[in-house]
């Protein structure tokens, strides 16, 4: 009976503001043994957030909630529990022995601490089996089988609380199906386009097999994105996040496979004209299989109309270097190739044909976005200058072919 009282009373506090005046619930969500419903402000009676508990044999109880504004948050709970109010924690929580992530948790009330959920880190717990979290020495185990419609649960009853208010809530557990097409039709590609093979190159940043390369490179796929090292079989590839504003794509190699050697970001900013070194697969099954590499300086510290999150290189880029590593003579990351100049388009606006003008993504663009997906990823201080044969040896076990099957109004993008 206590069990049962702590339960609901974790509940009404989970809201993330960890405001513990709360009504509810309101509805229902019941899946397996997660309990929960909807939940108002108790002062001022509007909807404040949707969650769902259990208790687990390690005597913990996690609450996962979403708010009226979106937020998620996963709170771990217990009556052994005596934290200071305002506490601060760090979490670190592995997903089925693969995906990592850090949650930074505070302590609103002594018996739990609460922490944000990014959306990347939701999915990842929707979609797990287990979950191993770590706070200082304490090592605990969590069985995820019934997360995944959990997470659609409260999602729905965000959706359907804000829509037609507390006073109509349910189960919220039904979810209405979406029509499927009929099993004897297939689908056709989007607009009536048809598919081609398509490609770039991407490289490892973490031992976990997180994989870099740029969003347009992936943009469009249709199928499986697949992945291979240099005279490796290709692995399928997942897309764990993409930014399409800066360019950027995170892709995770399989749980099976770990990278003893991942790439290091530079963590002092490059200089104009300082040497840079290009490595990728341009125009793959039209030349070498292999990558090739090219060299050059950075020729400005911005792209194109002064652009800061980008660096103007003089390398030579092709079709198939998208998402490639640009390296600094030490071997140390300082950019992630992106584009070459339309030198067609400017040629018949100016009657000129550049030569050499080339664009990478700043390591200040990529380090937010891993650090947004919570990405594990290394930095390091540039010592010491290697031989561009041995940059490119040491590149070779973390530097990937990316390809799929496109749309060809999707490659046409490119």
């Amino acid at each position: 009976m206590w069990l049962k009282s702590l339960v609901a009373a974790l509940l009404l506090q989970v809201s993330v503001a960890g405001v513990a005046h709360a009504k509810g619930p309101f509805g229902s969500v019941n899946v397996g043994n997660w309990i929960g419903g909807a939940f108002s402000n108790d002062e001022t009676g509007a909807f404040s957030h949707c969650a769902a508990t259990t208790p687990y044999a390690n005597g913990v109880i996690l609450v996962v909630s979403q708010n009226s504004a979106g937020t998620w948050s996963l709170a771990f709970a217990s009556p052994s529990y005596r934290f200071n109010k305002g506490e601060n924690a760090a979490i670190d929580v592995t997903f089925d022995g693969q995906e990592q992530a850090r949650l930074y948790a505070t302590a609103y009330q002594s018996n739990m601490l609460t922490a944000i959920m990014p959306l990347n880190v939701v999915r990842t717990f929707q979609k797990a089996s287990l979950m191993v979290a770590t706070a200082g020495r304490a090592v605990l185990n969590f069985d995820l089988t019934s997360t995944g419609p959990v997470i659609a649960a409260l999602a729905n009853c965000v959706t359907k609380v804000k829509a037609d208010g507390l006073d109509k809530a349910g189960d919220f557990t039904k979810i209405a199906a979406k029509p499927q097409p009929a099993p004897d039709k297939q689908a056709p590609p989007a607009g009536g386009k048809t598919t081609r093979a398509k490609s770039g190159t991407g490289f490892v940043v973490s031992a976990s097999g997180h994989i870099v390369t740029n969003n347009h490179v992936i943009d469009g796929c249709v199928g499986d994105i697949k992945g291979n090292l240099t005279g490796e079989a290709a692995m399928v590839l997942r897309v764990v996040s993409s930014d399409a504003n800066n360019d950027l794509a995170l892709l995770q190699a399989p749980s099976t496979t770990t990278f003893k050697d991942f790439a290091r970001i530079r963590d002092r900013s490059i200089r104009s004209g300082d040497s840079v070194i290009v490595i990728g697969f341009p125009f793959h099954g039209l030349l070498t299989s292999d990558f090739t590499v090219t060299t050059g300086i950075a020729s400005s510290l911005s792209g194109m109309r002064n652009d800061t999150r980008f660096l103007q290189i003089s390398a030579p880029v092709q079709p198939g270097n998208s998402g490639g590593p640009l390296f600094d003579t030490t071997g140390q990351i300082v950019g992630v190739v992106t584009a070459k100049i339309p030198a067609l388009r400017i040629a018949a606006a100016t009657g000129n044909i550049p030569e050499n003008i080339n664009f990478a993504i700043k390591t200040g663009a990529l380090r937010d976005f891993l650090d947004n997906s919570v990405v594990p990823y290394q930095t390091a201080e540039p010592k010491g200058e290697l031989k561009t044969t041995e940059i490119a040896g040491n590149a070779r076990p973390y530097t990937m072919l990316i390809a799929c099957n496109a749309t060809e109004q999707a490659d046409a993008k490119r």
